[in-house]
């Protein structure tokens, strides 16, 4: 137990949610409990991960969180550990929905320097139909940017990606040093990018500043034709930007030389490897909606924080007791120096934004609870409703 790694979550606390500022002392060692010395209050070592409350041995939690990363059927958690599926169902949301909470803490901060960005649409099974994932991928680093669920292939949920994919970028208009952004034939992906990367020109008059594009942002589409399942013919469109700018792109950002969507299709096949909803002929299909975001998230995270990637790796220098210096797409976007494991990710503690309380923007909203009276006050409240006449 280390206090200096820590954040009180009180939410009246002077101190909430701000780390190594030394008010914080363990209070239990046996329970695992911490103690405040701001506002005296104790709290879990555990708050704040999906490990709270739950009865089961930390170790074994994370080695079941870690097989459902994997792609391992929940039917074969079952029959191994013995489980009620009930539970390892509320490990999964528990662990996913923390996840989610990472991603956005580390990815989602507008830090990143994109270069070239590829995003697609797969489609999964649910009960009583199928729904739609959109994703989004980052070239160089192979940094997963965050996807989207909707029931719909519309707009919408394009939008929503595209919005998740403004957030990461730096830079003015989210553009850094350079986006070129590839993606497939549906029109809404144009739409979508041409109004969240476009930035205000300011010419002194008065009224709204005209909302322009800035001239470091290109994007390309990869039309493809099918016949019987089958692709007979590729067309690429430039839609801003020029030919010989979007190659040069696509050197600088090791893309290839030509515009593709392979990078983001090879992303989608990880997905459907790991999350057996999203398989195309097979039988297993998500109880709902939220259980496919869990997962998705679950194996999103895993992907860029715990997982290396071939195509990442640097020589090692000489005298290196290996060939190869391995690195997760987190480390080669500059988000971390080593790779995590799952058991860090799950014990990670997202720290609380300054002057953040429940029911803000950004946040989970605060139940409401109906006030309670007194019996006094309802014995009052009684005797003065009014009664209806009777006949």
């Amino acid at each position: 137990m280390d206090p200096q790694t820590q954040c009180c979550p009180n939410e009246e606390c002077a101190a909430r949610g701000q780390v190594g500022q030394g008010n914080l002392r363990v209070h239990s060692w046996l329970e695992h409990r911490y103690r405040c010395r701001t506002c005296r209050q104790t709290f879990a070592a555990t708050t704040g991960t999906p490990f709270f409350r739950v009865q089961t041995a930390v170790e074994t939690v994370t080695l079941v969180v870690t097989l459902l990363a994997h792609g391992c059927p929940l039917q074969a958690i079952v029959a191994a550990f013995g489980f009620d599926e009930r539970t390892v169902v509320a490990w999964q949301a528990k662990a996913g929905a923390h996840c989610q909470r990472v991603h956005a803490h580390l990815v989602q901060q507008g830090q990143l320097d994109l270069g070239h960005v590829q995003a697609d649409e797969l489609w999964g099974k649910v009960v009583g139909g199928k729904v739609w994932m959109a994703l989004a991928l980052a070239i160089p680093s192979r940094l997963w940017l965050g996807g989207v669920v909707s029931p719909h292939r519309d707009g919408a949920l394009i939008t929503t990606l595209v919005g998740l994919v403004r957030a990461c970028a730096t830079g003015v208009g989210g553009v850094g040093t350079g986006l070129l952004v590839c993606v497939d034939g549906l029109v809404s992906y144009v739409t979508a990018f041409r109004r969240a990367f476009r930035v205000p020109v300011h010419t002194g008059r008065v009224g709204r500043p005209r909302l322009v594009l800035p001239d470091g942002v290109l994007l390309g589409q990869v039309v493809k034709q099918y016949a019987q399942r089958h692709v007979i013919a590729v067309a690429h469109r430039v839609v801003c930007g020029t030919p010989a700018a979007i190659t040069a792109a696509l050197v600088a950002t090791r893309g290839g030389t030509v515009l593709t969507t392979a990078y983001i299709a090879r992303r989608n096949a990880t997905f459907r490897a790991h999350l057996a909803p999203l398989v195309r002929r097979g039988r297993a299909l998500a109880r709902t909606q939220p259980v496919l975001i869990a997962g998705m998230s679950l194996v999103g995270c895993a992907y860029h924080l715990c997982w290396d990637h071939d195509s990442l790796r640097l020589a090692a220098g000489p005298g290196a007791a290996t060939k190869w210096v391995e690195r997760t797409p987190a480390m080669a976007a500059g988000l971390t120096n080593h790779r995590w494991t799952m058991a860090a990710v799950l014990h990670y503690q997202v720290p609380f934004r300054p002057g953040w309380r429940p029911g803000a923007a950004g946040g989970p909203h605060r139940r409401t609870r109906t006030p309670r009276h007194s019996p006094a006050a309802l014995r009052s409240l009684r005797r003065s409703r009014p009664r209806p006449d009777h006949v």
